[in-house]
């Protein structure tokens, strides 16, 4: 038997609608071959969606695509961290036109495996998973190891720099000197200060509601992430119940064949048994009538 590792390799590299199929058939060398746990490990894989499959095809027949796209990621959050404007626009571009060449190669290599039509293939979720793989290092992580079982997307891009404030004072005139302020003045300054205030305040509330909003963000992604498992989980039942099911029925009619043969073999038997009785009566019966004369 294959290592368990090829194996995997290989289930995840075919198309998925022969995924079950496959795995079943997995688990049953395994378990002719006697390593239980290699059949319970197959057995726990996932049967991945067509977006899925498409991304797990470009890393693990182009990883070096997939480590490119890990160090454009690393660059874009340097680059927002330290709000480096110029090299960021740059970063972005080259981020948009790799998500496509990330696309374009993903596209033919399920043409080439599958003979699936370009059309029919969900690349809006293919691309969204690989925009997604740049912006959390997580999603690049669950990327690159090629057994990914459903498409992802990401709501935002990168990390949110926060803006570097400065206050602009009077010292900062061309002659380097604070001008004596007339009261006017002062009460415009002090107003500024006023609506700074407001404004640092409303800012504060904000940031609340939104790590309020973020929070229960993340609560619905586990829930959401939760049903979708357990919905994949009971798929995946059904597909095994469908698989044993179809075994059963194999063998079941194999039974019948079985017992019809049998039903035949015991018909002979009995031709055979009565021809045997009558046998031996006739020939008592000749032994009776020799020993009567």
């Amino acid at each position: 038997m294959l290592g368990i590792d090829v194996v995997t390799r290989r289930l995840y590299e075919a198309p998925p609608d022969g995924f079950v199929a496959a795995r079943a058939a997995a688990i049953e060398d395994a378990r002719r071959g006697g390593d239980r746990d290699a059949a319970k490990r197959l057995a726990a894989l996932k049967k991945p969606t067509v977006a899925a499959w498409v991304v797990n095809l470009v890393a693990l027949r182009r990883p070096e695509l997939i480590e490119e796209l890990v160090e454009l990621s690393t660059a874009l959050r340097a680059a927002q961290r330290e709000l480096r404007g110029d090299q960021l626009r740059e970063l972005s571009t080259q981020r948009r036109q790799f998500v496509s060449s990330l696309v374009a190669a993903a596209r033919r290599l399920a043409v080439e495996e599958s003979g699936t039509a370009a059309g029919k293939l969900p690349l809006g979720d293919v691309e969204a998973t690989f925009t997604a793989a740049l912006a959390d290092p997580e999603i690049a992580v669950q990327v690159r190891s090629g057994r990914l079982i459903r498409a992802v997307s990401y709501a935002g891009f990168g990390e949110v720099p926060r803006p570097r404030l400065r206050l602009v004072t009077d010292e900062d005139a061309e002659t380097g000197e604070a001008a004596p302020e007339p009261p006017a003045a002062t009460r415009e300054r002090a107003a500024e200060e006023q609506r700074r205030r407001e404004s640092e305040r409303r800012r504060r509330e904000l940031e609340r509601e939104l790590n309020t909003a973020r929070a229960d963000e993340r609560r619905a992604d586990g829930r959401l992430e939760r049903a979708e498992d357990a919905e994949r989980e009971a798929e995946h039942l059904v597909e095994d119940l469908d698989a044993e099911l179809a075994e059963l029925e194999r063998r079941r009619t194999e039974a019948v064949a079985d017992v019809a043969r049998r039903k035949t073999a015991r018909r002979a038997a009995e031709r055979d048994a009565a021809a045997a009785r009558r046998r031996v009566g006739d020939v008592q019966g000749a032994l009776d009538e020799l020993e009567a004369t």
